[in-house]
């Protein structure tokens, strides 16, 4: 996705409900779309290679009004980070609300996450921004931890229920299914820009599945 199109959902941190005054809505939406508009370019041009002025000038402001909201580059890279992660609770709560049993609430989970990566662009700029976080002058959040616990505690609930193959352990499967999946949406985003990440990751589901279900 390179084009100016349009604005995908950018979700906040902040879970609580909280009251916003009309002023602090603007300064909210103002600063999405500063993050939306450097998405943009981190995902096709990098870190290093994109500036201050072309976020300005890919979001339609001044600088000064782009450093009125970020310090620097670094401010902005961080929060497309952030928000690369804060949108994964949510879709995990809609996977598990489907009540299916727990390989196939894996299965389902990792079918949306996939969908994101190709769609998502602050999900493309946030991956791409983690394997530039040498590069970055800030502290990043430490990637694939959070998602390898929330798998472990998936893979834990279908061993209980009779779904994992003898001798499989939880931990080993979730640590399995995140670093496949991360390859898998990496060389698909060198390779076709993400195009064919929908099934490169069926094929990957059907074999990683086969080899930790019980009865294969």
């Amino acid at each position: 996705m390179t084009g100016k199109s349009a604005t995908p959902r950018v979700v906040s941190e902040e879970w609580a409900p909280v009251e916003v005054r009309p002023q602090q809505d603007r300064a909210a939406r103002t600063r999405s779309e500063i993050i939306v508009a450097a998405a943009r370019l981190f995902n096709d041009k990098g870190f290093p290679a994109t500036s201050i002025s072309d976020i300005a000038d890919e979001v339609g402001m001044t600088k000064g009004a782009v450093y009125f909201h970020f310090r620097n580059k670094e401010d902005i890279a961080l929060e497309v980070v952030r928000q690369h992660y804060a949108g994964w609770p949510e879709i995990i709560a809609e996977a598990k609300s489907e009540g299916l049993p727990p390989l196939e609430t894996i299965k389902v989970l990792v079918n949306r996450v996939a969908r994101e990566f190709r769609d998502n662009i602050v999900v493309k700029a946030g991956a791409r921004l983690q394997a530039e976080r040498n590069l970055i002058g800030a502290s990043l959040p430490r990637p694939y931890v959070g998602w390898t616990q929330s798998l472990t505690e998936m893979f834990t609930d279908a061993e209980a229920a009779g779904q994992l193959r003898a001798g499989v352990s939880p931990a080993a499967a979730a640590r399995t299914l995140v670093s496949a999946f991360h390859g898998v949406q990496h060389v698909s985003d060198v390779l076709t820009g993400r195009a064919d990440l929908i099934d490169r990751w069926t094929e990957l589901r059907e074999l990683l599945f086969f080899a930790v279900a019980a009865g294969q």
